[in-house]
């Protein structure tokens, strides 16, 4: 975004009027059905609707929200929003701005889910997914560029990448293993060589003004979010009832193998790992989901991904496809209830994955705060991005291997979509073509080359 050092010249001069809550909730619900194209889209779309538009928060109290949620697991877009709800709202207005942040994709993501895996040999929607997926190995692949060239600043964090990349790729070694690592050489790195840990700051300066905000850069920090360790307590038990009470459910009814137990399990683990971002997550679903568990197989997990980034909401939604792939395909309510078992496993993951981010946001928001550029803090999450990026340039070598050489290395290379990978990457770093465009192309390419050339 525009960043100046004046007021800008035709802003206006008065304060808007107070924000009501269900003024807020038509904002929140439209957002929710806007927010495509992955979350610089999703923060920039909010911003213009927030800061400039209706000027409900300030220029620099939006950044400080948004460098907070930057710190925390998990999507940062849905975070700020919930972020923003419940700076003006308090506990309700946060969760219902979190809430309609997800709800809308869910509900799409369950729709497309059941019409890909109970359609998807169907010579048209087979023709799309050709030209999907070496798009989808170019997006990335282009996240790998984006986040390496905004992360890897300097030798030692090029290190981290480097080792994280071979751990994960010749050695297996668990996602979960390798961010325990990178925090332990943050750490220690950020006392022997702070210099070499040090974020930068990543969004600039808020200097640009829209004009007075109802809460602007003066304005006191509403009494519901000064810290208060009750009031941690609180939601960090609400919290903790709102997970167990589920798991223990699924674990009475169903026992601790059964397949909704461990994907609760499983997500709530993977909802504690997505330090920058739904990519950096995607590694450890695909390890734990394809590898241990069999709920989907590798050209699924594909095609979930070009599903997810079509989607409105945060990109780890395709949590929701997983678990309705899995469900679905595992039969769990029996043949005749496909569609319910999918839609259940899909709501389950979701609750496991997003729980988090609403108690990081209600509890942690007002403390957390105060760490915000305190190196001992700071260091160890710069490592964990820069290991991220290894682990993303893993998920990209096992996208590539899958499309290209699809019956593995002793079947034939797939030129086609070679060349369909390179052309997609070309849109995406050369012509700056958003995801969504990309995918779309893509998509009416492959349904042509399918439909007509007969490739």
């Amino acid at each position: 975004m525009s960043i100046t050092n004046a007021v800008a010249d035709d802003a206006p001069l008065t304060r808007p009027a107070d924000v009501g809550f269900w003024e807020a909730f038509r904002l929140w619900l439209k957002l929710g059905f806007m927010g495509f194209g992955g979350p610089a889209a999703q923060i920039a779309l909010m911003h213009r609707e927030l800061v400039e538009q209706r000027r409900w928060i300030s220029e620099r109290r939006f950044l400080h929200a948004l460098n907070y949620c930057m710190l925390l697991p998990g999507p940062e877009a849905q975070q700020l929003a919930t972020y923003m709800g419940w700076l003006m709202h308090r506990t309700w207005g946060g969760i219902v701005a979190g809430a309609l942040f997800i709800l809308p994709g869910l509900c799409f993501l369950i729709g497309l889910s059941w019409l890909y895996i109970a359609y998807g040999d169907v010579p048209l929607v087979a023709g799309l997914f050709y030209g999907i997926k070496p798009a989808v190995t170019a997006v990335v692949v282009y996240a790998v560029h984006r986040i390496g060239s905004r992360t890897l600043k300097n030798n030692v964090l090029w290190a981290i990448a480097a080792a994280a990349f071979v751990a994960i790729f010749a050695f297996n070694v668990p996602f979960p293993a390798i961010v325990a690592g990178a925090i332990v050489v943050g750490y220690i790195g950020g006392r022997v060589a702070p210099d070499k840990f040090k974020t930068g700051g990543g969004h600039g300066s808020a200097k640009q003004s829209y004009g007075p905000a109802v809460i602007d850069d003066e304005t006191p920090t509403p009494a519901h979010a000064l810290f208060r360790w009750s009031k941690l307590a609180r939601v960090l038990i609400i919290g903790a009832i709102l997970w167990s009470v589920p798991m223990a459910l699924l674990n009475m009814v169903y026992g601790w193998d059964h397949t909704f137990t461990q994907m609760g399990w499983f997500f709530t683990k993977a909802a504690l790992l997505t330090f920058g971002g739904a990519y950096a997550v995607l590694p450890y679903i695909y390890q734990g989901a394809i590898t241990n568990h069999g709920w989907l197989t590798p050209t699924q997990m594909i095609d979930g991904l070009a599903l997810g980034e079509a989607n409105p909401g945060p990109l780890i939604m395709v949590v929701a496809f997983v678990g309705f792939v899995g469900a679905y395909v595992k039969t769990l309510f029996g043949p005749d209830m496909l569609f319910a078992a999918g839609a259940f496993a899909a709501v389950l993951v979701s609750w496991f994955t997003f729980l988090p981010s609403f108690i990081f946001i209600l509890a942690g928001g007002p403390f957390v705060e105060t760490t915000h550029g305190n190196l001992k803090f700071t260091a160890p999450l710069t490592a964990i991005t820069a290991a991220v990026v290894g682990v993303i340039l893993n998920l990209a070598v096992f996208f590539a291997y899958h499309v290209l050489w699809p019956k593995g290395f002793a079947g034939s290379f797939d030129w086609v979509a070679a060349v369909l990978v390179v052309l997609a990457a070309v849109a995406l770093v050369r012509y700056k073509r958003n995801v969504m465009q990309v995918i779309a192309v893509s998509a009416l390419i492959g349904l042509l080359l399918k439909t007509v050339v007969n490739v």
